[in-house]
């Protein structure tokens, strides 16, 4: 059995016809590909006889290949022997972009560094995914939270003495995403001088990018950070209040127009004539006395009436929701923002889409995530293979195809 293919009328793909291979595992790599395939370019994921790694993960990291797998095509090749090796030139002839996301020097050793490639595929965008840029840092090994603890982020994130992650991969998916960004513009660039780029993305330099208006407070205002979870807060309502029923809102009040639709809703028109509330200014100066007192006031409401009536305010707020509530989110089912999937065991599941449209189009799901190898024949046939040289590389224990389920 083959995964099915889905079909769009019109077919949204604005990056069809770019052939991308990637050599990637964990998630950086991986989400950059996904990126360009749901884009539309022909995503190639290489991964060895035995699969991606990413498959059998447990715990919080089990999703991690269904995620980041969807609109790809999988060929299993053991890259480790000469001849895996050579089939794996064959393919980056005919490629567009290559993405890797491997510790340095693992493809050196094996003929697949850009040095290596770039010799016999002059216009290949090479896109290597690290821990850091060159420079001091650039052999060590990083993951996320590593580069959260160096980079600030945790501790912006957490308490002054207890410095805790970001609760979602952030650096790497947002590293994959800014090695998107890079090939694109190669892209571009090779279209009027007709050669290819060596590209680096790193989590470290996206950390600290991430922490680029953190860094630049602390020169305007003379001040060193502070944790998000102590500091006081720059506007007069941004807060998290409970409701009677025992839940929980997030809500803000900024603008004029917003303090003034919220005090005369609730009844509290003398609030706009008090001094201590004249301005936002003022407002952010009593906060010490304002908030407890709008306490009081959610927490006569049961959630769901608060949350229509903040709607009709035009004031914006928000549940404190779990990961698995999504599912269920409104916005996201009648918008299309999520998806249906089958995973490589044949269970159905739903995925976020990209957060982008096009002309009010979101970007389709055409591929499930694949079985190991799944593609592998299809691949080689179109890199000029015959069926018996696929056959005896099958035999040779070089490739691998996949064993669907029924």
């Amino acid at each position: 059995m083959t995964t099915a293919v889905r079909q769009t009328a019109p077919e949204l793909r604005p990056l069809a016809g770019v052939r991308v291979i990637e050599f990637s595992q964990m998630v950086m790599g991986p989400s950059c590909g996904l990126i360009l395939a749901d884009l539309g370019a022909n995503v190639i994921k290489v991964e060895p006889p035995k699969g991606d790694r990413t498959r059998t993960f447990k715990g919080p990291a089990a999703g991690f290949f269904a995620t980041y797998s969807r609109n790809k095509r999988s060929i299993a090749l053991d890259t480790s022997t000469a001849k895996g090796q050579s089939i794996a030139r064959k393919l980056i002839e005919n490629a567009d972009v290559l993405i890797e996301n491997f510790r340095p020097g693992l493809l050196k050793r094996i003929g697949l560094d850009y040095e290596s490639v770039a010799a016999f595929a002059p216009r290949l965008i090479y896109c290597s995914l690290k821990g850091y840029l060159p420079g001091p840092y650039e052999n060590r090994l990083a993951l996320d939270e590593v580069v959260q603890m160096m980079g600030g982020l945790a501790y912006m994130t957490g308490l002054p003495d207890r410095p805790m992650r970001a609760g979602a991969s952030v650096n790497d998916v947002m590293g994959g995403m800014f090695g998107v960004i890079a090939i694109q513009a190669a892209l571009a660039e090779r279209q009027r001088t007709g050669r290819g780029r060596y590209i680096q993305s790193a989590l470290y330099e996206n950390n600290v990018f991430l922490m680029a208006q953190a860094m630049m407070c602390e020169v305007v205002s003379g001040q060193p950070s502070i944790p998000y979870s102590i500091k006081d807060s720059p506007w007069p309502v941004y807060d998290l209040f409970d409701t009677g029923d025992g839940s929980k809102l997030f809500v803000t009040i900024v603008g004029e127009e917003q303090w003034e639709a919220f005090c005369r809703a609730f009844d509290r028109q003398a609030w706009l004539s008090d001094a201590r509330f004249a301005t936002s200014n003022d407002r952010v100066d009593h906060r010490n006395w304002l908030i407890p007192e709008i306490a009081k006031i959610f927490k006569q409401w049961d959630k769901a009436d608060l949350a229509a009536r903040l709607e009709q305010l035009d004031l914006p707020y928000a549940p404190v929701n779990k990961p698995g509530d999504l599912f269920d989110d409104p916005h996201l089912n009648q918008s299309g923002g999520l998806t249906d999937i089958h995973l490589p065991d044949g269970r159905p599941a739903k995925t976020p889409l990209l957060p982008i449209s096009m002309d009010g189009q979101r970007l389709p799901n055409r591929y499930d995530p694949p079985a190991i190898g799944e593609h592998t024949d299809e691949i080689l046939s179109e890199a000029g293979l015959t069926a018996d040289d696929i056959e005896a590389l099958r035999e040779a224990g070089t490739i691998r195809v996949a064993s669907m389920p029924s």
